[in-house]
């Protein structure tokens, strides 16, 4: 008998990506799109985001919830976009936009300079029932890599086409999906979480 699970988002793409990504690791489970309020993001880290994200969903249903908070993050430029990486462009919070304020802040960076990574944290929680004492958990998962000085493919979504993996030629928008979710940020996260999602429910 599977276990229902709900992922801490409105997002269907997210959802279509880790029903992928958890399938084969986790099998028992039923992941469930989730409807209910999303906190305001407020913490200082990917870890907080995503424990803060899981915690709303599983209070509003009652059921385990995971969540994830993810974002590129810059070594030249201190780690930035980071936590802000989905509204670094301004309030319209557009992919195009976020991408343009980066290579225009990196514009003057030499290639070898460019380093950066995909960040995921990955958060399970499991409310308290009967007396069982609730759990949360949080996996990290990083994809490093390097900022391109343009967009290259139509694949993927946020800082996909100006995001170049180690070892590889291509953008991580040209990119097949069985060939991103060998290797993503996301994917090294909630492997990591896996393990606990098999043991815990």
């Amino acid at each position: 008998m599977s276990q229902t699970v709900v992922l801490a988002s409105h997002n269907a793409h997210k959802l279509e990506e880790l029903r992928r990504i958890l399938a084969p690791l986790v099998p028992d489970i039923e992941l469930i799109g989730y409807d209910g309020p999303e906190p305001v993001e407020t913490g200082t880290s990917f870890e907080e985001n995503a424990l803060l994200k899981a915690r709303a969903a599983a209070e509003h249903t009652g059921l385990p919830a995971i969540a994830d908070d993810s974002g590129i993050a810059v070594d030249v430029l201190g780690g930035c976009p980071g936590i802000f990486s989905a509204r670094w462009g301004g309030p319209e919070r557009s992919d195009t936009g976020n991408v343009d304020l980066l290579l225009w802040q990196l514009s003057d960076i030499a290639d070898e300079h460019r380093a950066a990574g995909f960040v995921c944290a990955a958060a399970l929680v499991i409310p308290e029932a009967d007396d069982v004492p609730g759990v949360e958990i949080c996996e990290l998962g990083v994809w490093k890599g390097s900022v391109l000085r343009e967009p290259v493919g139509d694949g993927g979504f946020g800082y996909d086409p100006v995001f170049q993996p180690e070892g590889s030629c291509r953008s991580a928008a040209e990119m097949t999906a069985a060939e991103k979710d060998q290797h993503s940020h996301r994917t090294r996260a909630f492997t990591a979480l896996a393990e606990e999602l098999r043991t815990r429910l």
